[in-house]
């Protein structure tokens, strides 16, 4: 090592250039052309509410976001509602889990394996998906990069009391983001039997665990009321095994060439827990209900990254005997290599295309075709949240299905009259827009109330508009002979 290269890394933290790294591709087309998509909609909606509409929401669905929503509504009252405030949060997060990948590498492995695994981690596609969504996923998964930082100090020796709390802490943080980041507990589990800890330390693990635990079960159980919300995702097959076994594949190769040894800390003993519990404990959930997304265990992909920060440590150090100076340009050429293969899907990620909708792009043609005075209609209802997040669009427009709002039935899309009055209501309007999904993304009507909306509009009334564009769709009708 040069003295220039000792120098420049006392003024540098080797993490800060994984950290700007991230931030960089994370500030790289935030906004996705001005777009939002469904999801989005429903943070973007909540954190506009007053805390007590929040609170009142909570009680009725989406308890296991409410921290975050309580987040979102702070940072939306200081900065306003914007795309920037949306997403920044899990900019600024995936950017810290990168940090921490890299000094965990760093410390276990070596400053290249440190180094390639903070700059991996952020390359991944399922980070960079998640690194611009304004939901909570990222904020766990920085989440889970400090606990299992303070994990690691720990089993070095160096723990204190205060690491012990910030562990509980930050772990009790995730829970309460999303109980299922739990999972990180029974991998940090496996760390300290592989690595034989002592009882000192298993102790304290349990306390800490456990306080964590206790305090996010209320919400577990309160949360488990409310589980309709997720009875659309479908069972578990063997097809959506795949990536999860392309993964664990890509971490077992990573760990063989750590050449871990039981009782040995090593980056193979806290990485590959790291990545095959969370996804092994979200399929045996899955099991029992189906729970199985991806997003619910991002976390895991910490685990990944240093894996493949193995991998590219051992590759340079194989390398620097023979092509000293080769070897300090492997891992730049690797990533720009990655970047370059990527590069494909990471555009499209910064597109509303990756997404299956856009709530604003379809609010501004309603702007374009309302006539003041007109009625709207959403099929499905929910999709009412285009309305919610552009609500100057809307205005001159009469919601004639709406019987009460979201703030009053603390609800995310409020509550519709019954399928007679939604009825009797159509038939008096002389023109309505229909808001809806768009062909291509749109699914069979199944609410009574959708069926008469979608039979009212058949029978009684002629197109006379109809736009597509970014998953959803807004059809101008007017009725075929006088209003009733």
């Amino acid at each position: 090592m040069t003295s220039r290269t000792a120098l420049l890394r006392r003024r540098l933290p080797l993490w800060l250039i994984p950290m700007l790294w991230t931030l960089a591709l994370g500030l790289w087309g935030l906004s996705r052309q001005h777009s939002v998509w469904r999801d989005e909609a429903a943070t973007w909606q909540v954190a506009r509410r007053s805390t007590a509409d929040i609170w009142h929401m909570l009680g009725q669905v989406d308890a296991v976001h409410g921290l975050y929503y309580e987040l979102m509504h702070g940072l939306f009252e200081c900065f306003g509602p914007s795309t920037t405030t949306l997403r920044l949060p899990s900019v600024l997060a995936t950017a810290v889990a990168a940090a921490c990948v890299t000094v965990i590498g760093q410390r276990l492995a070596g400053a290249w394996a440190g180094l390639g695994a903070g700059l991996a981690f952020a390359l991944l596609p399922a980070v960079q998906f998640y690194l611009q969504e304004g939901r909570p996923y990222a904020l766990v998964a920085a989440g889970a990069g400090i606990s299992t930082l303070l994990l690691l100090t720990v089993l070095e020796g160096r723990g204190r009391a205060v690491h012990w709390a910030a562990y509980g802490g930050t772990v009790l943080i995730c829970g309460l983001l999303n109980w299922l980041s739990l999972l990180i507990l029974p991998a940090h589990l496996a760390t300290l039997a592989w690595t034989q800890a002592g009882r000192a330390i298993w102790v304290r693990w349990a306390a800490a665990s456990a306080a964590a635990t206790a305090f996010v079960l209320p919400l577990i159980l309160f949360s488990r009321g409310q589980s309709a919300q997720v009875s659309w995702i479908p069972p578990l097959t063997w097809h959506m095994m795949i990536g999860p076994a392309i993964l664990l594949a890509i971490g077992g190769l990573g760990a063989i060439l750590d050449r871990p040894q039981v009782g040995r800390l090593s980056t193979a003993a806290v990485a590959l827990p790291l990545l095959a519990v969370p996804q092994v404990g979200l399929i045996s959930l899955s099991l029992i209900q189906p729970l199985f997304l991806d997003r619910y265990v991002l976390f895991s992909l910490l685990g990944l990254a240093l894996l493949i920060g193995v991998g590219l440590g051992t590759a340079v150090r194989a390398t620097k005997p023979r092509f000293p100076k080769a070897s300090a340009w492997l891992l730049p050429g690797v990533v720009a290599v990655a970047v370059a293969a990527l590069l494909p899907q990471s555009l499209a990620k910064r597109s509303p295309a990756s997404r299956v909708d856009d709530v604003l792009s379809v609010a501004a043609d309603v702007r374009r075709l309302k006539e003041n005075g007109a009625a709207v209609l959403f099929v499905p209802a929910a999709r009412r949240d285009t309305m919610f997040v552009s609500p100057d669009a809307f205005i001159g427009l009469r919601d004639i299905a709406l019987a009460s709002s979201p703030e009053e039935s603390g609800t995310l899309k409020g509550v519709e009259a019954g399928p007679a009055q939604i009825r009797a209501a159509m038939l008096a309007q002389r023109r309505i827009l229909l808001v809806t999904d768009a062909t291509t993304v749109a699914t069979p009507v199944s609410a009574e109330r959708d069926r008469v909306k979608s039979s009212v509009l058949r029978k009684y009334f002629t197109v006379v508009a109809d736009e597509q564009v970014r998953g959803r769709r807004v059809t101008v009708y007017e009725h075929l002979g006088p209003a009733h």
